[in-house]
């Protein structure tokens, strides 16, 4: 199993030949066929707020749970413990709420996760590719 970042997923809905990378696109391939990909529970709300740049309709619940359903990714609830973890990340870490969690969600769970973020990229503390 894999972990997404909001854009991973809105781009593996929109158009992923053209923005996901290589090694990305080849990782998500390669889950979907082994163990699935998922988003950690917070990220729907940005799916919510990526909604004007993909074809959804309806309400914004509808359209997430369209957006999550049409990419078959599971959603990883954050339990306390990893809220916790989150916010113990040291510097330099994101500060950012949602990138903490996620990568909390990534780190706990011991999953990489698909990012274009070059600051959890560069961070020692999440296992991640772009």
């Amino acid at each position: 199993m894999i972990l997404l970042d909001t854009h991973v997923l809105v781009w593996m809905v929109s158009s992923p030949s053209e923005l996901l990378s290589r090694a990305a696109t080849r990782e998500i391939r390669k889950a979907q066929r082994e163990g699935g990909c998922a988003i950690a529970s917070i990220k729907p709300l940005g799916v919510g707020r990526a909604k004007g740049r993909l074809r959804a309709s309806g309400t914004v619940e509808g359209s997430i749970r369209e957006i999550v359903d049409s990419a078959e990714v599971s959603v990883l609830e954050i339990p306390s413990d990893i809220a916790g973890l989150a916010m113990a990340f040291p510097e330099p870490y994101p500060k950012d709420p949602e990138d903490r969690l996620i990568g909390a969600t990534a780190r706990a769970r011991g999953i990489t996760l698909i990012t274009q973020d070059e600051r959890i990229l560069a961070s020692p503390l999440v296992r991640s590719i772009w």
